[in-house]
């Protein structure tokens, strides 16, 4: 049976209200919300109008010249399997290269003497890419440029940690989450930044993200776009986490109403795939079906309004191949109803048997599956390498067959592990410095202080790499 594309699921969804109305009193009781007019204007949304070779100006900026070098520090550290290619270094090693050092890079395990006119996103697996792609989230405010209570930088970095994580294979995306794209509510940019968790919408890309050497160069959006370009090279799929519940989430500063700002939701979610990223991960679309455990502030969207949102965004940006992941969402079919593609938590991956058995039971499930996780944001750093390394591959070989592979989740920690002192929550609570080294300068020693570099951890990370490498031809 082919698999039919997330909009259509999303339209069959609509003409149901009649029959959840009967079974639910709770469910939403129009197709289209009612939106009260906001107290406040509705913020002036126009998408992305930056350059359309955003590669091409960063690497012009950053090194004056038009055709990238080859890079000859990129031989000398590649880990190769078959035609796979990425670098095999210490995390703070790459962080510390230069954004044109970066781009020979990637240009050099790529192959190409000259940056593409134009970049896609990569087809792997066509439309339904999400329903079986790997997961790997990534905190840009972590491993960002710390200088002078000023925090910068997030974007470039992440490019440059990019070089060093397997690409995706043949049969499995792997999709790179970014934990923060739009700004925090207090402090954003500045070492006083707050928890991630919380996002103010059309105000911008985060500061955290961007890089203040390219003010009045390469604006924000142009950063983002360049930052997708370079990602869909290397091979990955990109995405970004948004909160749900609606006291998490402001509007230009104000606070945000469900009743009153869907819109503006919308037209937030849309500029993030026009400035090139393929997925969203909800934060936690679990309790659009299910509050139990709802630790958010305030309402979330209903049923029937999650699916018009998620419907909406790809009508409005043309994109069916867009990837909607719910947060500890399950194998219950509501979720597909509403659009979704992926749930990351219906358990973890200690028993790959486990793993393999939940792949059977959701191998009609061609639009979406709940699946593993190794860990996740709230990951307090306790779990033992050996633990990790027997979830990441519980989450990569746990099928009968390659084509019924469940999607899974990891954080970065999963395959580069963290210092001892710092975890992936505390890191999306509050802006953490660290000093990892005597080096001159306090961006270096906060770089030198982010993950380990033992010999513990550099074996682990050599382990990692080969359950990534067999995976890579399934």
């Amino acid at each position: 049976m082919p698999a039919m594309p997330a909009s259509f699921l999303a339209k069959i969804f609509f003409t149901r209200f009649t029959y959840y109305m009967k079974i639910s009193p709770n469910f939403y009781t129009c197709s289209k919300p009612v939106i009260q007019k906001s107290y406040y204007a509705s913020p002036n949304f126009k998408g992305y109008y930056g350059d359309t070779q955003p590669v091409k100006k960063l690497y012009w900026i950053t090194s004056h010249n038009n055709i990238p070098q080859h890079d000859f520090w990129t031989d000398n550290h590649i880990y190769e399997y078959g035609y796979k290619k990425w670098i095999n270094a210490y995390p703070n090693e790459v962080l510390k290269r230069t954004p044109a050092e970066t781009i020979n890079s990637i240009m050099t395990l790529c192959g190409k003497s000259r940056i593409p006119d134009y970049i896609s996103t990569p087809n792997i697996r066509g439309d339904n890419w999400g329903r079986y792609a790997n997961y790997i989230e990534i905190n840009p405010r972590l491993i960002a440029k710390y200088e002078n209570g000023k925090i910068s930088d997030g974007l470039l970095n992440t490019m440059k940690l990019m070089t060093i994580i397997p690409p995706s294979s043949k049969n499995a995306a792997n999709c790179i989450i970014l934990s923060q794209l739009y700004p925090s509510f207090h402090g954003d940019g500045t070492t006083n930044d707050e928890t991630l968790y919380h996002v103010n919408l059309h105000q911008g890309i985060s500061k955290n993200l961007t890089a203040r050497g390219l003010d009045y160069k390469m604006g924000d959006d142009e950063q983002v776009k360049a930052f997708n370009d370079l990602a869909h090279l290397l091979g990955f799929k990109t995405g970004i986490r948004m909160p749900i519940s609606e006291g998490q989430i402001n509007i230009k500063g104000h606070r945000f109403s469900w009743d009153k700002d869907e819109k503006s939701y919308i037209d937030a979610c849309i500029w993030a795939i026009e400035l090139g990223f393929d997925a969203i991960y909800f934060d936690s679309a679990k309790h659009i079906v299910d509050m139990n455990g709802y630790c958010g502030i305030g309402k979330v969207p209903n049923k029937a309004q999650m699916a018009y949102i998620l419907y909406k965004i790809r009508e409005q940006t043309g994109r069916h191949d867009i990837a909607f992941i719910g947060e500890k969402c399950s194998d219950n079919p509501v979720y597909a109803q509403m659009g979704f593609t992926a749930g990351t938590d219906w358990g973890y991956a200690d028993d790959i048997e486990h793993v393999k058995h939940e792949a059977r039971k959701q191998i009609n499930s061609y639009n979406y599956a709940a699946g593993p996780e190794v860990s996740n944001d709230n990951d307090l750093g306790k779990n033992s390498l050996e633990k990790r390394l027997n979830r990441v591959n519980s989450c990569l070989f746990g099928y009968d067959n390659p084509k019924n592979k469940l999607p899974a989740f990891m954080q970065i920690n999963d395959i580069l592990p963290l210092a001892s002192y710092i975890n992936t929550h505390q890191v999306m609570e509050h802006a953490v410095e660290v000093k990892g080294s005597d080096a001159w300068t306090e961006c270096e020693r906060h770089l030198d202080g982010i993950f380990r570099i033992d010999n513990t951890a550099r074996e682990y990370t050599q382990r990692i790499y080969q359950i990534f490498s067999h995976s890579l031809y399934n």
